[in-house]
């Protein structure tokens, strides 16, 4: 890899983009995180991706212009990387989480849009300027965010581009939380590792009956949900999970309360 590097930590593969000065996305770095998340969604080993920048005040500050203008005069086959990179984000098995440090305008909040979830640093900013350069934005941010926070609250950042602070985009579900910036890394890791804990099928399935089943009519989101479930319930891993859990509420005292964060296979 040259534009990501990659880093596993107890399930979890942390993906680091290094493009400076300002981490513009390019169609390379696109190509080349379509290619990684690839590899990915086959590794066992590996239970949540998380995407982040190696760069100080950005995530990705926007598309590159340059590449922008070349878009411009004609259809750029390499560009395609952008629609392909993002569906990938979504599609592979394993949850993948935005850790958003810093500028993500454009298309910066447009690949942010296409993970499971955004978690920002408190210094974090969001925007999606493209009106103002007579454009509209072209990698989901129209489509995605709708889906996301609804279509009014979506037009009215495609239209004025405001710039959101963290705060401001946690407030209207653009992002799932806000963290420290002081050691960002480290809090996103320790929230990663948790979700990393838990059995590779459920999280997946999670994960599908989320993005796909929501897409769907109820009736059918309803009937997905319930395939996955029963899929979910009947591995071996489940069962003695279920088996420690009910363990652990028959030793309990009545009232007491009982935790199932830290199951583990009876």
């Amino acid at each position: 890899m040259t534009l990501w590097t990659r880093a596993d930590d107890d399930g979890v593969a942390v993906l680091t983009y290094r493009n400076p000065p300002r981490n513009f996305l390019t169609f390379a770095a696109l190509a080349e995180l379509d290619a990684v998340l690839a590899e990915l969604a086959e590794a066992p080993d590996v239970r949540v991706v998380v995407l982040t920048s190696g760069v100080a005040g950005y995530f990705v500050a926007h598309a590159d212009l340059d590449e922008l203008a070349e878009l411009s005069r004609g259809p750029v086959p390499r560009a395609k990387a952008w629609y392909t990179a993002m569906r990938r984000a979504e599609t592979i098995p394993q949850p993948v989480i935005a850790a958003i440090s810093g500028q993500a305008w454009g298309g910066g909040l447009e690949l942010s849009l296409a993970c499971t979830l955004r978690w920002a640093a408190s210094d974090a900013h969001f925007s999606l300027p493209e009106t103002a350069l007579g454009i509209i934005p072209g990698a989901g941010g129209t489509q995605r965010l709708a889906r996301l926070i609804g279509t009014g609250r979506a037009a009215d950042l495609v239209l004025t581009g405001d710039v959101l602070t963290a705060d401001r985009a946690h407030a209207l579900g653009v992002v799932e939380r806000v963290l420290p910036a002081e050691d960002f890394t480290a809090h996103v890791l320790r929230l990663a590792r948790r979700i990393a804990s838990r059995p590779a099928p459920a999280l997946a399935a999670a994960k599908r009956a989320l993005l796909d089943g929501t897409r769907l009519p109820v009736a059918e989101g309803l009937r997905l949900e319930a395939a996955l479930f029963a899929e979910t319930l009947s591995t071996p891993e489940s069962a003695a999970l279920q088996a420690t859990a009910r363990d652990r509420y028959a030793r309990a005292a009545d009232h007491e309360r009982v935790t199932l964060d830290d199951l583990t296979p009876a």
